[in-house]
């Protein structure tokens, strides 16, 4: 399957290499969509820098099969251009695979397509999730329909493993 990443600078590493590199090793493609082409982004513990393979401007969310949102500072960025917005919302609207970890589903909130489903999110937006009308547990992984979200780092392997089965069925 094709998976659009949407990603910029200051994104958690950890959140994007690991389940990065299990999605590549169960067969599965990743496009990284930024703002723009020919640059990396960098991680926010400046450990991993991953080369930009498309800018939102010339991709459709239709070529895609599934979304992966990494957290750290990168989600809370994208979430201010409404073409990042529009195109997180077409996985919603479509019931096609999305995964979000850490602050992973703020751009979901801007995209005001959490109204009534089951998420978690890192602490500190857990109130903004509660506040997009969302059903929001604090546990290692929440499934809802074709939505995967987790916490934090510390859930990575339950991340992975829930995004994987979705990426199956």
């Amino acid at each position: 399957m094709r998976i659009a990443v949407v990603l910029t600078d200051m994104f958690e590493d950890v959140e994007y290499t690991q389940p990065a590199e299990e999605f590549k090793q169960a067969g599965h493609e990743l496009s990284v969509i930024e703002k723009e082409t020919s640059k990396s982004v960098t991680g926010k513990q400046n450990e991993e820098s991953v080369p930009v393979d498309a800018a939102i401007d010339d991709v459709k969310p239709e070529d895609f099969d599934a979304l992966f949102i990494p957290g750290g500072f990168s989600p809370d960025m994208l979430r201010a251009d409404e073409r990042f917005v529009t195109f997180a919302k077409h996985f919603m609207d479509e019931n096609k695979p999305l995964f979000a970890i850490c602050h992973g589903p703020q751009l979901l909130i801007t995209a005001k397509a959490l109204e009534g489903r089951h998420v978690t999110g890192f602490k500190s937006i857990q109130t903004d999730l509660e506040y997009a009308k969302a059903n929001v547990h604090d546990q290692e992984v929440v499934v809802c329909h074709n939505l995967v979200t987790s916490r934090e780092p510390d859930d990575i392997t339950a991340f992975i493993k829930e995004s994987l089965h979705q990426l199956e069925m």
